[in-house]
Protein backbone atom coordinates (compact mmCIF):
# COMPACT_ATOMS: atom_id res chain seq x y z
CA UNK A 1 0.00 0.00 0.00
CA UNK A 2 1.19 3.72 -0.93
CA UNK A 3 1.84 6.52 1.80
CA UNK A 4 -0.15 9.40 0.54
CA UNK A 5 2.17 11.38 -1.51
CA UNK A 6 1.17 15.33 -1.64
CA UNK A 7 2.96 17.55 -4.40
CA UNK A 8 3.60 21.20 -4.06
CA UNK A 9 4.82 23.81 -6.25
CA UNK A 10 9.04 24.42 -6.10
CA UNK A 11 8.94 28.18 -4.31
CA UNK A 12 11.96 29.32 -2.88
CA UNK A 13 11.16 28.50 0.53
CA UNK A 14 11.10 24.82 -0.51
CA UNK A 15 14.99 25.29 -2.13
CA UNK A 16 16.32 23.36 0.81
CA UNK A 17 14.32 20.14 0.22
CA UNK A 18 14.87 20.85 -3.40
CA UNK A 19 18.54 20.69 -2.61
CA UNK A 20 17.72 17.44 0.25
CA UNK A 21 15.91 15.27 -2.92
CA UNK A 22 18.58 16.01 -5.75
CA UNK A 23 21.70 15.40 -3.03
CA UNK A 24 25.27 16.90 -3.22
CA UNK A 25 25.90 15.41 -6.64
CA UNK A 26 22.74 17.29 -8.28
CA UNK A 27 20.61 14.05 -9.31
CA UNK A 28 21.28 12.75 -12.49
CA UNK A 29 24.58 13.18 -13.37
CA UNK A 30 25.10 17.04 -11.61
CA UNK A 31 22.04 17.74 -13.97
CA UNK A 32 19.73 20.20 -11.09
CA UNK A 33 17.35 19.81 -13.48
CA UNK A 34 18.99 22.19 -16.22
CA UNK A 35 19.26 19.83 -19.09
CA UNK A 36 16.79 21.12 -21.13
CA UNK A 37 16.69 24.83 -19.53
CA UNK A 38 20.58 25.62 -20.92
CA UNK A 39 22.12 24.92 -24.53
CA UNK A 40 24.13 22.12 -24.19
CA UNK A 41 27.26 24.67 -25.19
CA UNK A 42 27.03 26.42 -22.16
CA UNK A 43 25.69 23.54 -19.70
CA UNK A 44 29.14 21.71 -21.19
CA UNK A 45 31.59 24.81 -19.43
CA UNK A 46 29.38 24.78 -16.19
CA UNK A 47 30.19 22.70 -13.37
CA UNK A 48 27.96 21.23 -10.87
CA UNK A 49 27.84 24.39 -8.91
CA UNK A 50 26.95 26.37 -11.57
CA UNK A 51 24.12 24.67 -12.45
CA UNK A 52 22.77 24.40 -8.86
CA UNK A 53 23.06 28.21 -8.63
CA UNK A 54 21.50 28.90 -11.93
CA UNK A 55 18.35 26.62 -10.87
CA UNK A 56 18.52 28.01 -7.64
CA UNK A 57 18.61 31.75 -9.51
CA UNK A 58 15.18 30.12 -11.69
CA UNK A 59 13.45 28.83 -8.41
CA UNK A 60 14.17 32.25 -6.70
CA UNK A 61 12.46 34.09 -9.88
CA UNK A 62 9.33 32.53 -10.11
CA UNK A 63 6.99 31.40 -11.27
CA UNK A 64 7.55 27.34 -10.00
CA UNK A 65 9.34 25.72 -12.59
CA UNK A 66 7.52 22.32 -11.28
CA UNK A 67 6.23 19.93 -8.31
CA UNK A 68 7.53 18.45 -5.32
CA UNK A 69 6.51 15.49 -4.14
CA UNK A 70 6.59 14.34 -0.14
CA UNK A 71 6.13 11.55 2.04
CA UNK A 72 4.70 13.70 5.22
CA UNK A 73 7.92 16.30 5.46
CA UNK A 74 10.27 13.94 3.30
CA UNK A 75 10.71 15.40 -0.25
CA UNK A 76 11.18 12.01 -2.55
CA UNK A 77 9.90 13.17 -5.53
CA UNK A 78 10.45 16.23 -8.59
CA UNK A 79 8.12 16.58 -12.02
CA UNK A 80 9.88 19.34 -14.02
CA UNK A 81 6.53 20.82 -15.35
CA UNK A 82 5.96 24.69 -17.27
CA UNK A 83 5.78 26.44 -20.58
CA UNK A 84 7.54 24.52 -23.12
CA UNK A 85 9.10 28.45 -23.92
CA UNK A 86 11.12 27.95 -20.70
CA UNK A 87 12.69 25.17 -21.85
CA UNK A 88 15.09 25.77 -25.33
CA UNK A 89 16.78 22.73 -25.24
CA UNK A 90 13.21 20.75 -25.22
CA UNK A 91 12.09 22.56 -28.22
CA UNK A 92 15.13 22.27 -30.33
CA UNK A 93 14.44 21.46 -34.20
CA UNK A 94 17.28 18.52 -33.21
CA UNK A 95 15.26 16.39 -30.24
CA UNK A 96 12.19 13.92 -30.21
CA UNK A 97 10.71 16.61 -27.90
CA UNK A 98 10.59 19.39 -30.76
CA UNK A 99 7.23 20.86 -30.87
CA UNK A 100 4.81 20.18 -33.54
CA UNK A 101 3.93 23.69 -34.22
CA UNK A 102 7.38 25.81 -33.59
CA UNK A 103 4.87 28.40 -32.16
CA UNK A 104 4.05 26.08 -29.42
CA UNK A 105 7.76 26.48 -28.29
CA UNK A 106 6.66 30.61 -27.78
CA UNK A 107 3.61 30.82 -26.29
CA UNK A 108 2.30 30.28 -22.93
CA UNK A 109 -0.49 27.94 -23.26
CA UNK A 110 1.67 24.88 -24.27
CA UNK A 111 3.17 22.94 -21.49
CA UNK A 112 5.54 20.33 -21.17
CA UNK A 113 6.52 18.15 -18.28
CA UNK A 114 10.05 17.10 -19.13
CA UNK A 115 11.91 15.64 -16.14
CA UNK A 116 11.01 13.31 -12.97
CA UNK A 117 13.40 12.29 -10.73
CA UNK A 118 12.64 10.29 -7.46
CA UNK A 119 14.68 9.52 -4.21
CA UNK A 120 16.11 5.91 -5.58
CA UNK A 121 14.59 4.13 -2.47
CA UNK A 122 11.55 5.08 -3.14
CA UNK A 123 11.84 4.13 -7.21
CA UNK A 124 9.14 1.60 -8.59
CA UNK A 125 6.22 2.57 -6.44
CA UNK A 126 4.08 4.02 -8.41
CA UNK A 127 4.78 7.45 -7.16
CA UNK A 128 5.57 8.96 -10.82
CA UNK A 129 1.87 8.39 -11.56
CA UNK A 130 0.63 10.60 -8.77
CA UNK A 131 3.99 13.08 -10.05
CA UNK A 132 2.38 13.28 -13.24
CA UNK A 133 -1.43 13.76 -12.08
CA UNK A 134 -0.65 16.88 -10.10
CA UNK A 135 1.83 17.58 -13.03
CA UNK A 136 -1.57 17.90 -14.78
CA UNK A 137 -3.37 19.79 -12.11
CA UNK A 138 -0.66 22.56 -11.62
CA UNK A 139 -0.65 22.77 -15.48
CA UNK A 140 -4.16 23.18 -15.38
CA UNK A 141 -4.53 25.34 -12.90
CA UNK A 142 -2.07 27.89 -14.29
CA UNK A 143 -3.53 28.33 -17.73
CA UNK A 144 -2.08 25.84 -19.90
CA UNK A 145 -3.91 24.26 -22.79
CA UNK A 146 -1.79 21.64 -23.72
CA UNK A 147 0.69 19.61 -22.15
CA UNK A 148 3.24 17.21 -23.39
CA UNK A 149 5.83 14.74 -22.61
CA UNK A 150 8.56 13.01 -24.25
CA UNK A 151 8.56 9.51 -22.50
CA UNK A 152 10.77 6.23 -23.09
CA UNK A 153 8.97 3.38 -24.16
CA UNK A 154 11.22 0.78 -21.89
CA UNK A 155 14.07 0.96 -19.56
CA UNK A 156 15.87 -2.42 -18.53
CA UNK A 157 14.32 -1.90 -14.95
CA UNK A 158 12.01 0.21 -12.98
CA UNK A 159 14.30 1.96 -11.25
CA UNK A 160 16.56 3.09 -14.15
CA UNK A 161 17.59 6.70 -13.98
CA UNK A 162 17.14 7.03 -17.50
CA UNK A 163 13.30 7.36 -16.49
CA UNK A 164 13.92 10.84 -15.96
CA UNK A 165 11.67 11.94 -18.95
CA UNK A 166 9.05 8.91 -17.33
CA UNK A 167 7.70 5.98 -18.73
CA UNK A 168 5.37 5.35 -21.62
CA UNK A 169 3.01 3.61 -19.31
CA UNK A 170 2.41 6.43 -16.94
CA UNK A 171 1.59 8.82 -19.78
CA UNK A 172 -1.02 6.70 -21.07
CA UNK A 173 -2.21 6.27 -17.56
CA UNK A 174 -2.70 9.69 -17.85
CA UNK A 175 -4.88 10.11 -20.54
CA UNK A 176 -2.26 11.22 -23.21
CA UNK A 177 -1.72 10.00 -26.68
CA UNK A 178 1.24 10.06 -28.89
CA UNK A 179 1.49 12.78 -31.81
CA UNK A 180 4.24 11.58 -32.96
CA UNK A 181 7.50 9.63 -32.86
CA UNK A 182 10.76 10.78 -34.29
CA UNK A 183 12.76 7.94 -32.57
CA UNK A 184 11.42 4.21 -32.07
CA UNK A 185 10.94 4.13 -28.13
CA UNK A 186 10.38 8.34 -27.59
CA UNK A 187 6.65 9.35 -28.43
CA UNK A 188 6.13 12.76 -28.24
CA UNK A 189 2.74 12.71 -26.32
CA UNK A 190 -0.15 14.95 -25.95
CA UNK A 191 -2.99 16.16 -23.30
CA UNK A 192 -5.55 18.89 -24.33
CA UNK A 193 -6.80 20.44 -20.64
Amino acid sequence: MLVELKAVPLTADRWGDFETLFGPSGACYGCWCTHFRIPTSERKTMDGDAKKEFMRARVTKGPPPGLLGYIGQRPIAWAQVGPRSELPMWNSPKTVSRPLDPADAEGSSVWAVSCFFMNSRDRGKGYSHRMLSEAVNFATTSGARILEGCPIERTKQSKSVGLYVGSLRIFEAAGFSEVAKRKDGRPLMRLVL
